[in-house]
């Protein structure tokens, strides 16, 4: 059964989580050495796929067939197309600004900088985001893969780049997560309707969040109600740095976001959005959060103390979760390390599944609750650091 099974992508191999005899256990299934920024299984074929990141040779699809007793190459790796560029941002000091900073702005040749997120949508086509943030779909089971042209020539990142110079302007800015460190955007979030696999929900760092209702033909901010402390003006369409989005599988409409500037949720599908920060509980900064698949209300975060120290509030590790969308937070801490705690966990490292929820952390902790959070076993402290955890 798949709620059996987790998947753990590690900086130094793909990890196989199973319960045996009543305990989960950990076991290394490929990859040894190697990069992995997110494992996940296709539930249209059963396959595993591995977004990997190799020092010498760059970034790679891996997939499994048989449930990572063996892995290969995909036959078709991801590449931008020829004439692919973008609008990129150097930042360098700058006195007269308010924040000290100022902005350089040049046109880079697309090149592929991470592999970041995989998505499977019910009607098997499958969506890859990468850094520097393009958006690439498979519709023939990862035979092939091509560019979403509408999203990477979108007005806001500066229009059609490979018919001319654009507006040469854009509003999409960056992270350093890509392998080598380079500052570009990244789409790191991939959230698909179930109702209707045509809408999608997209989230950049930095830029924010975009949603298209026809398959990616045409595509919308999705910004409304979010703010930022970032910017002078806190509340502008664009330039906000959502670190995860997720929506729940039986209530679509239900969507949830950490976002840099702390926690946003969404009850009419992402069209506005309104902060349920709690700093008061310790409930503002971190970077993944997941939502329960029945209950679009319940979800769970990983809180963090902020992005200059990340580190677990006040050395106490613990997951706080809402069952009113919002409105209160619980922590729960029961069987999670409460001194000397320097837990960082990542967008991708927290997953839930039935009553089952799961998470892992930079400094190779793995935990795992049956109880919907009330209490936390240790399945390892011992694993690299960890980037991705999913059920599957």
């Amino acid at each position: 059964m798949s709620g059996n099974t987790v998947w753990v992508a590690t900086r130094k191999g793909t990890f196989k989580i199973e319960k045996s005899g009543g305990r989960w256990r950990a076991a290394l299934v490929g990859h040894v050495g190697t990069n992995v920024n997110y494992v996940a299984r296709d539930p249209n074929t059963n396959r595993v796929w591995a977004l990997l990141g190799h020092g010498h040779w760059g970034a790679k699809l891996s997939i499994s067939d048989d449930d990572g007793a063996t892995w290969r190459d995909n036959p078709a790796q991801i590449k931008y197309p020829e004439g692919a560029r973008y609008i990129g941002q150097d930042m360098f000091e700058d006195q007269a600004s308010d924040f000290g900073l100022g902005w350089k702005t040049t046109v880079r040749n697309a090149t592929l900088l991470k592999l970041w997120i995989i998505a499977f949508g019910p009607d098997g086509a499958i969506w890859v985001g990468t850094i520097p943030g393009g958006l690439f779909e498979s519709r023939d089971g990862g035979a092939s893969f091509e560019l979403n042209r509408p999203l990477w020539n979108h007005e806001s990142r500066g229009g059609d780049l490979f018919n001319g110079e654009g507006t040469g302007e854009t509003q999409w800015f960056g992270t350093p997560a890509s392998e080598g460190g380079e500052f570009a955007p990244g789409i790191h979030s991939i959230a698909i309707d179930p109702r209707n696999p045509g809408r999608l929900l997209i989230a950049i760092s930095t830029a924010g969040v975009l949603e298209t209702s026809d398959g990616g033909r045409t595509w919308r901010s999705r910004n409304k109600g979010m703010t930022m402390d970032h910017n002078p003006d806190s509340e502008a369409e664009w330039g906000h740095d959502p670190h995860f989005i997720e929506l729940c599988r039986d209530a679509p409409d239900h969507v949830w976001q950490q976002n840099h500037a702390g926690v946003f949720y969404s009850d009419n599908g992402a069209q506005s959005w309104r902060k349920v920060s709690a700093p008061s509980d310790g409930v503002h900064f971190g970077f993944p959060v997941t939502v329960d698949a029945h209950n679009g209300k319940v979800a769970w975060l990983v809180p963090g103390r902020s992005d200059a120290q990340r580190m677990a509030l006040d050395g106490g590790l613990f997951v706080a979760r809402t069952d009113d969308g919002g409105a209160s937070w619980k922590q729960q801490r029961k069987g999670l390390p409460q001194q000397n705690a320097y837990d960082v966990v990542y967008r991708h490292a927290l997953d839930n599944r039935d009553d089952a929820v799961a998470f892992g952390s930079t400094t190779g902790n793995l935990y795992l609750s049956e109880d919907r959070g009330e209490s936390w076993d240790v399945v390892s402290h011992n694993l690299p650091p960890i980037y991705s955890v999913r059920f599957g």
